[in-house]
């Protein structure tokens, strides 16, 4: 999983968020991951977030609904070098394990000063075809 022209802060701690996610760590990374006035995408609803209070509700949901899982694939640099590009693939537990999708999905987070996430946006899916995939 390569990360060429990533900054090592920013690669370090996006592969934290990733790796916590789906865990009891979600929560007291939050503070150390998120930026106070972060702006993030609620999907569900097709709507924007501002803050984390507004964050974590959105991800409560999302686990009451189920088990969300996502696995960092690789992080880049977008086109501009003003943000970093985490290419993912989603998927969820159950209880006959782990299934993830065939396709991936990408997340694209812009940093203050401080190196927090201070937005998460521009989500992009890219297909590679076929049904959901155990894993």
């Amino acid at each position: 999983m390569g990360s060429e022209g990533v900054p090592a802060a920013q690669d370090a701690l996006l592969r934290r968020m990733y790796e916590v996610f789906s865990t009891d760590e979600r929560e007291p990374f939050m503070e150390r991951c998120l930026a106070p006035d972060v702006d993030w995408p609620n999907v569900l609803d097709g709507v924007r977030l501002r803050g984390r209070e507004a964050v974590r509700a959105y991800w409560a949901r999302q686990f009451a609904a189920g088990h969300p899982l996502v696995r960092l694939e690789g992080l880049r640099p977008d086109a501009d070098g003003e943000a970093v590009v985490a290419t993912v693939r989603p998927g969820m537990r159950d209880a006959s394990g782990d299934l993830w999708t065939e396709e991936t999905v990408e997340h694209v987070y812009r940093f203050d000063r401080d190196g927090l996430v201070t937005r998460m946006g521009d989500v992009r899916t890219r297909s590679s075809g076929g049904p959901a995939a155990s894993g």
